[in-house]
């Protein structure tokens, strides 16, 4: 497993694709961070939720593109066969590509840190809320990474694979919120517990509740075993 994480986030930095992610991540993240809208400077305050907020949309559209070729290109050139023919389990596979995926985010939002240093050396911070906002970020694209890898296991297309995922991704990050909006009641509750707003904002305040860590560790946990068994699935048809 942890070599299929090696050589699947080797494969990332071999082409340009994870050098694409970390420069428009960064770009994008900067920009509304520090120049354009309610950034830090002209908010006056003293936090990084400018920050989160725009991360937070960002990696709802770049999870997808950075998904969408992990099993699907694999599939579509057969080199995903072969591997499966080898001593390797299917889960083995699924949770490698996984892995090199969260590790590649996890770089980008480690190249982001001095914006925390920045923003603590203009006043006093609240550093427990800016972990937990982190700590949110990592969570949020542990279980949109699921998603993009399930919805990568449906098809042989990469196109296809992108836009699966990120409508599946975009129900969770406003489809359910949008609903629970316009409901009341138990349904209304449902809705908007199923949100992924509801759990990130939650977490961003520097609370981290079980219910939240139980949301994103239950999305990821399904998305990637649905995904296992597409591909189990798949060779018995074969």
């Amino acid at each position: 497993m942890l070599l299929i994480a090696y050589r699947e986030l080797a494969a990332f930095f071999d082409s340009l694709m994870a050098y694409l992610v970390l420069l428009a991540f960064l770009g994008v993240c900067g920009f509304f961070t520090w120049w354009f809208g309610e950034d830090i400077l002209m908010r006056g305050i003293v936090d990084l939720s400018t920050f989160f907020n725009t991360a937070y949309w960002t990696l709802f559209f770049f999870i997808p593109a950075l998904t969408m070729r992990t099993l699907a290109e694999e599939r579509r050139t057969g080199t995903l066969d072969v591997l499966l023919a080898k001593a390797v389990a299917t889960w083995q596979v699924v949770l490698g590509k996984a892995l090199a995926a969260f590790a590649l985010i996890a770089i980008a939002l480690a190249c982001t840190l001095p914006y925390w240093w920045s923003v603590a050396s203009l006043g006093e911070l609240d550093h427990g809320a800016v972990a937990c906002g982190y700590f949110a970020l990592l969570a949020m694209s542990a279980a949109y990474i699921a998603i993009g890898i399930l919805a990568s296991s449906l098809t042989t297309n990469q196109i296809v694979a992108f836009t699966v995922g990120l409508f599946l991704i975009a129900l969770f990050h406003m489809g359910f919120s949008v609903v629970a909006a316009n409901s009341t009641g138990p349904f209304g509750e449902v809705m908007d517990m199923l949100s992924t707003g509801t759990h990130f904002e939650s977490m961003g305040r520097g609370v981290v509740d079980v219910r939240d860590l139980v949301y994103f560790g239950g999305i990821t946990f399904l998305g990637l075993a649905w995904a296992t068994l597409n591909l189990q699935h798949r060779d018995l048809r074969a």
